[in-house]
């Protein structure tokens, strides 16, 4: 389980939201709504979020853009995960990653396990670095996205998690 550095105080984050879905808005979006939530409630601030279409390019754009802003040092994506010929948000992410964290989508699926089973055979959950920004992509059940905060993402970029997290790194992402 994880543990706080008692001596460490607490640095929000700043976070942007992608939903990857082709019959969502706003309105509808429970899985983005819910990441958002949660985020700001670990106390995080959510500087940009939006709603795309399940297209290579317009997901290439929108990540390519958050990933070259100084201002956004993660984003989550929800949606776009699945097997099925319209989900395509790995393959617009994988080639505009510097570093993939295969432990992530492992990890993810794991811990996706003890809830819905094998089913989570379908997921290609992934998480990785571009340009020092910590990209982590969800499917897009509210569910999944639940389990995914809570269990994995919420202490990794919480800078106070023992042993190790991710959001200690932050600094020196961009060594050379």
């Amino acid at each position: 389980m994880n543990t706080h550095f008692t001596e460490q105080p607490f640095r929000p984050l700043r976070l942007a939201i992608l939903t990857v879905s082709d019959s969502r808005d706003e309105a509808g979006d429970t899985s983005g709504r819910l990441l958002r939530e949660r985020a700001e409630a670990a106390g995080h601030e959510v500087v940009a979020r939006e709603i795309v279409r399940d297209d290579v390019y317009q997901l290439r754009a929108v990540f390519s853009r958050w990933i070259a802003d100084p201002g956004i040092e993660v984003i989550l994506s929800t949606g776009g995960t699945g097997v099925t010929g319209r989900d395509s948000t790995p393959e617009a992410i994988v080639p505009l990653l510097d570093k993939q964290f295969e432990g992530f989508g492992e990890l993810f699926r794991q811990v996706s396990f003890e809830e819905i089973g094998a089913s989570t055979l379908q997921s290609r959950a992934l998480g990785g670095l571009a340009n020092g920004t910590f990209v982590f992509c969800l499917p897009g059940s509210t569910g999944a996205c639940r389990t995914a905060w809570e269990r994995i993402l919420q202490p990794q970029l919480d800078i106070r998690t023992r042993p190790c997290n991710f959001a200690q790194l932050i600094p020196r992402l961009l060594e050379r």
